[in-house]
């Protein structure tokens, strides 16, 4: 029977310094003509294409913390967004706080993305925006708003301010919006990422699964951080990779002894075929 196989990118497929190997590219597309593969990202649709050149995908993929799913022939299957007028009140929120959102938005059907930020951004942000120089969809707002289809917002500082923001935001909106609060995994600070409340990689495994019609034994799932538990729940089998969170390693079915810089994911499909 043939597999489905989904991976996160960032520190459970990709190496730290954001490359994929020789070694992992090969093992992975070797499974290509039979089985099924696949990844799920908090990443936006632009950056994943970037990440993924060269690599076989033949499943939906699982985008921006599961608010979009985009199939291989790149149709939009499913989308979770903030609306424009909710998105704006976050912000003005924020505000309050000298907080102002990297905003990530859809700008039409053929999946042009705006990555929106704001003029008066702190050092974290600053530092952010250097991976990104070079990008054609980053616009600069002197006063940011939200656009008709937003994906997220998310916010970066120190941990203490984005607990307070989180808190009052969750005063007004309640369970309307996800909130991650989570250490940003490159720089010494922390993010606050605010979704549609059914935005999550899990809802996004359920969407692949309709669109495959695959049972869900059949699938493996690849991951590092809490966001992936759900989808660990889902599939038959789950692996995370050594540098994985404690919470997420207690859920998977297996711990690789190796790390995302070493190829975790390739060495347990090499294993698969001897």
């Amino acid at each position: 029977m043939s597999k489905v196989f989904i991976t996160d990118l960032d520190h459970t497929f990709l190496r730290s310094d954001l490359s994929i190997s020789d070694f992992t590219k090969e093992t992975w597309n070797s499974f290509a003509d039979t089985h099924t593969l696949g990844v799920a990202t908090a990443r936006t649709y632009k950056k994943a294409e970037q990440f993924l050149k060269g690599l076989h995908i033949n499943a939906p993929m699982i985008l921006l913390d599961g608010s979009l799913i985009v199939s291989e022939d790149k149709k939009i299957i499913d989308t979770k967004i903030i609306e424009q007028d909710m998105a704006d009140q976050i912000i003005d929120i924020g505000a309050q706080h000298s907080l102002y959102p990297f905003v990530l938005a859809l700008k039409d059907i053929n999946l042009n993305e705006a990555f929106l930020y704001p003029k008066q951004r702190n050092d974290y942000q600053h530092r952010l925006l250097e991976r990104y120089i070079g990008d054609d969809n980053l616009e600069e707002k002197a006063n940011i708003r939200a656009m008709k289809d937003n994906f997220k917002l998310v916010y970066m500082g120190d941990e203490s301010e984005l607990i307070n923001l989180k808190n009052e935001l969750y005063k007004v909106f309640g369970d309307e919006l996800k909130y991650i609060l989570a250490p940003e995994a490159y720089m010494d600070c922390y993010f606050l990422t605010l979704l549609h409340k059914d935005a999550d990689k899990a809802h996004g495994l359920k969407k692949v699964n309709e669109y495959l019609n695959i049972d869900f034994k059949y699938y493996t799932v690849f991951g590092d951080n809490l966001n992936d538990i759900g989808m660990f729940e889902l599939a038959g089998s789950s692996v995370a990779v050594a540098n994985a969170h404690k919470d997420v390693k207690k859920m998977a079915t297996f711990v690789s002894k190796h790390t995302n810089d070493e190829d975790a994911v390739a060495k347990y499909l090499r294993e698969l075929i001897l």
